[in-house]
């Protein structure tokens, strides 16, 4: 690439011009670096100082190395499609854009594996290899452009992570550059669980405050043989809810067993991939089994059965590839399709056992109430996994900071039934102050003294992930007093 003059003074940014060849791969023009002040969290905005765009891991090092010399914050980017601010540059960040590493490096069928580079789009990665016989599990609702290296960060799911698990269960190995600049590889050979620590799972779902991936081997699996989708309509919540327990306790695992509620419906049937459901029912059920052809028939009557005894209104079995492509383009555009109804909306990402669904969402009628605002329900309800969506217009005095209080309530409620307050979107800025209702000062501060050990200057990431520094900063210096 011809090296271009940079025409500002600013000796970092000339640095790290320098460092990616010149002005064609960095950005520090405040026209410019708008499109970066946020990710899919667009409630908080904040400009960084720069955005740099690395062809290789070398570069990732070198950029990282001068920031970690110089103490200039930074932070990595993926496609920007997080939901928590994990991108968002809160302290004036260097942004270092993995999108130009872009690459699949290495298909290995024998062994069930690929290696890809963080910026290589998750679908991407399917089509690659679909025409072999083979696909790459974990499918968040933005797989069409989400990157596999922001996957790594915030430990995605996806509709079909019931029976195949999260992003943890599908990565190999690691190839990553720490905060000081240091490239390292966890993972031997693609081989996981090697003797020690497990450091692939530590820095799966760290949000990129530990260090930035620059290579990944993940596993790629088997199509299977037989697959069938099921779509069941319910005209009471309660009845669906109760139909999702009586699937997993009929001893079924289906690929993916997902749930809308009725305000969810409207956003996706107004949207781009409308197929018709019926708008005055509660509740839809969309059931996926998959696996070898003998049997499947039999799990698909089985679940059947189960939403009948249940009260569903109706209930069917696509007919072909073509109509089970077009309901899951319905489900898979959910988040999105709120914009059709509501000029924002905000994502919450809580989990609870499944048993508590019921109960759950009655608590968040409630706050849809007390708030008056709409909340939408759109969930991977096999494994417990909430996305209430809170339905605002942010031009409205005030509604903002309601909306953002209803989705904390919507979290507590969430933990109080001994859930979560993230299964796949990540902690970020968004709830990190929500971090105190499932962990304890003295483990927050387990947490942040292994982020130390990484990332000992704070650089890389600060402010995401763990709440406003309170009792757990005194409990530091208590401790290292005592030391």
């Amino acid at each position: 690439m011809r090296k271009t003059a940079i025409q500002t003074k600013d000796p970092h940014i000339q640095a790290l011009a320098r460092i990616v060849g010149g002005e064609k791969s960095i950005l520090y023009k405040k026209e410019d670096l708008i499109a970066y002040d946020c990710d899919g969290f667009t409630v908080h905005r904040h400009l960084p100082k720069a955005v740099v765009f690395p062809k290789n891991t070398e570069e990732v090092a070198a950029i990282v190395k001068y920031c970690h010399d110089h103490d200039l914050p930074f932070l990595a980017r993926g496609a920007g499609t997080g939901l928590s601010g994990g991108a968002i540059p809160l302290n004036g960040e260097v942004v270092i854009s993995l999108t130009r590493m872009k690459r699949l490096l290495h298909v290995d069928l024998e062994n069930r594996r690929a290696v890809v580079e963080p910026g290589f789009v998750n679908l991407k990665l399917t089509n690659s290899i679909a025409d072999r016989g083979y696909y790459y599990a974990p499918d968040p609702s933005s797989q069409y452009c989400c990157t596999i290296g922001g996957n790594v960060a915030e430990n995605a799911g996806g509709a079909h992570c019931l029976k195949y698990g999260v992003t943890t269960n599908h990565i190999l190995g690691l190839e990553v550059v720490l905060p000081n600049g240091e490239i390292i590889e966890i993972g031997e050979n693609g081989i996981p669980d090697p003797p020690g620590y497990d450091l692939l799972g530590l820095l799966t779902g760290s949000e990129g405050t530990l260090g930035i991936v620059t290579k990944i081997t993940v596993r790629i699996l088997k199509n299977p043989e037989a697959k069938q989708t099921v779509l069941a309509y319910f005209d009471r919540v309660e009845d669906a809810s109760q139909a999702v327990s009586d699937i997993i306790s009929a001893g079924m695992v289906p690929a993916a067993l997902e749930m809308m509620d009725q305000t969810a419906i409207e956003g996706v049937e107004a949207a781009a991939f409308p197929v018709g459901h019926p708008k005055d029912i509660e509740a839809l059920l969309l059931i996926e089994v998959d696996g070898i052809s003998a049997g499947i028939s039999e799990q698909i009557n089985e679940i059947l059965h189960i939403c009948k005894k249940r009260n569903v209104r109706e209930v069917k079995v696509a007919q072909s590839e073509e109509e089970r492509a077009r309901w899951w383009a319905n489900r898979k555009t959910g988040f999105s399709a709120m914009g059709a109804i509501s000029p924002d909306y905000l994502v919450q990402d809580g989990v609870i056992p499944r048993n508590k669904l019921p109960e759950v969402l009655k608590n968040i009628r409630a706050i849809s109430k007390k708030y008056g605002l709409r909340i939408a329900n759109i969930f991977h309800a096999g494994d417990g996994n909430l996305h209430p969506l809170v339905l605002f217009d942010a031009r409205k005095p005030g509604e903002t900071e309601r909306a953002l209080a209803a989705g904390s309530e919507c979290l507590q409620v969430c933990a109080a039934v001994g859930g979560s307050i993230t299964g796949e979107h990540g902690v970020g800025i968004e709830k990190k102050e929500e971090m105190r209702f499932i962990f304890s000062d003295e483990e927050i501060v387990a947490q942040t003294d292994i982020r130390d050990v990484f990332n000992p200057k704070n650089l890389l990431n600060a402010g995401k992930l763990f709440p406003t520094p309170g009792r757990c900063v005194e409990m530091k210096q208590v401790a290292s007093s005592i030391k």
